[in-house]
């Protein structure tokens, strides 16, 4: 690891320790949000995060091969021994949304991939195992502007959620704006897109977090209510063993690799430090876990066995 790497990551950890250690502001009383009634499905996993509903909903996999044009990791070999422990030479990548309900409001973070890039557009139907229709989502949050995280805004030409306000970062937005692969989804979003800055509190519980290096304006968000705490990644990590076990490792996913790699330290730092309980979006469904240190690095502990 280079001295700045050191110094980006020493910076970034300062900063999340600090976030993590401020105490929640108190919140509003208001009337408790309608309980969340899954069906059986094993593509819904609810949870609590203090007082607040959750649940992660399946949308897709990606299964990659270990090769060049495929893997964003050009180290081969050293992918190849940290997937060794695992029996499986693929790179997995689950696609799983996090619905939040509470504060009179029901939250999605990110949409899925629609459909697209070989994904089978399970969330529709998560959602509905979950007790919750399109129509009901009132706040739709970016982490940023890849098409498995945006995909699923649209379908056949219009709103998929359209009651929503769709809240990304500023910078994201304009980097979405400018992308020349989601051009068809601009003005159709853009009636509802609020955008915000780095630390805004979008609701009483969930606050953005900027997690630099992977987009312009990726944001990460920190969901708090009492005295639990989840940090919601987005693409700061993408698998659960070569972006915790080898997050040195370039991405080439990653628009600024100095800085992916200076926030996938911080976070693993602050993580397992402070036991904090984070949602991967590409990690083993339900992405619920804690990093741990470890004498060579970290490692993932999920808190629940995956599902398939």
């Amino acid at each position: 690891m280079t001295t700045q790497f050191k110094l980006a990551a020493a910076l970034i950890l300062s900063g999340l320790i600090v976030a993590g250690c401020q105490k929640p502001a108190e919140k509003a009383e208001g009337p408790a949000a309608p309980a969340v009634q899954p069906t059986a499905s094993t593509d819904v996993y609810p949870f609590t995060i203090g007082e607040l509903q959750a649940v992660a909903l399946k949308d897709g996999d990606l299964a990659l091969d270990n090769v060049t044009g495929q893997s964003p990791w050009a180290d081969n070999a050293g992918v190849a021994e940290a997937l060794r422990p695992t029996g499986d030479a693929k790179i997995h990548l689950s696609i799983q949304p996090l619905l939040i309900r509470g504060d009179d409001k029901v939250v999605l973070i990110d949409t899925g991939a629609g459909g697209q890039m070989g994904t089978a557009n399970r969330l529709p139907t998560s959602l509905a195992a979950a007790g919750v229709q399109p129509g009901q989502i009132t706040d739709i949050l970016i982490s940023h502007g890849h098409g498995d995280h945006v995909g699923g805004l649209v379908s056949n030409g219009a709103l998929t959620y359209p009651n929503a306000t769709i809240r990304m970062s500023a910078a994201e937005w304009t980097a979405l704006q400018a992308d020349a692969e989601l051009t068809a989804l601009i003005p159709v979003i853009t009636p509802k897109v609020e955008t915000f800055e780095p630390g805004a509190e979008l609701t009483p519980s969930i606050t953005a977090v900027s997690l630099q290096g992977h987009t312009p304006g990726h944001t990460g968000y920190e969901i708090v209510s009492g005295q639990d705490r989840l940090l919601y990644l987005g693409d700061a990590l993408h698998s659960s063993v070569i972006s915790v076990e080898r997050p040195e490792y370039v991405n080439q996913w990653d628009f600024d690799s100095d800085a992916a790699i200076a926030t996938r330290l911080a976070i693993l730092g602050r993580g397992a430090t402070q036991s904090l309980r984070t949602y991967g979006v590409h990690f083993p469904f339900p992405g619920l876990g804690t990093f741990r240190r470890q004498e060579d690095g970290f490692v993932w502990v999920q808190e629940t066995p995956a599902q398939p």
